[in-house]
This record gives structure tokens, sequence and C-alpha cells, in this order.
């Protein structure tokens, strides 16, 4: 089956949580850092995301605690969001080889190019 490609909060929010449990604030911080800045979640947009990822399975709490009276939670992927998180990767890098491929046939100069 093949899956749908997600979009881009929801792909960078994955990628977020891939490598270490993060809670909400430092999930923001670490999207804007992997889009180079391009990619500010606002707070509605992060936990309407990571709410929806939760009940898909995508995500699930790594831990709970209270932090200055606040309740924190981390978030951490699931078998099943690697595996979604990887068929991504793979659907963003063969459409990347793509683009490169059909952009290099048409280069000026190149064999196959438009004059």
């Amino acid at each position: 089956m093949k899956r749908r490609s997600l979009q881009e909060p929801t792909a960078l929010i994955l990628c977020a949580v891939a490598d270490q449990p993060r809670h909400g604030y430092a999930i923001t911080q670490e999207v804007k850092e992997i889009s180079d800045g391009r990619v500010t979640l606002r707070t509605g947009t992060l936990y309407s995301a990571l709410q929806r990822l939760l009940e898909d399975g995508q995500i699930e709490v790594h831990s709970e605690e209270t932090v200055s009276g606040r309740a924190r939670r981390t978030y951490t992927l699931t078998p099943e969001g690697r595996a979604t998180l990887t068929a991504e990767a793979e659907r963003l890098r063969a459409t990347a080889v793509e683009a490169e491929r059909r952009l290099a046939a048409h280069r000026p100069g190149s064999k196959g190019a438009v004059a």
C-alpha cells in the first residue's frame, strides 16, 4: 500500500523526535533549526499535530513531568512513526533525484537540451 505524502510540518515534527524524545517547545525549536528557519510552528498548530500523531500511532508519550507547576510531556516516534518517516524520506529523495536528472538533461549545452 502506498503511503500518502506528509504535510511539511508533520514531517518536520516526526523528524524532530526521530533522534531523541522532545517536549513541545523543544520540538518547535528543532523544527525551526531543521527547516533553516523557514517553518515556525505556532502553539495551536503544534499541539493539534501532536494530538493527531498520537491518535494515529505515529508518536507516543515518552515521559510526563511537572515543571514549574505545568505538565510537560516528551514525545518519541513509535515503530509506525519511524516507518512513516523512512517512507517519506525515500519519497523525497526519489523526487529530488528525478528533478536533478531532468534539470541536468536540459542544461544549456547538454545533449537533449532545448535551444
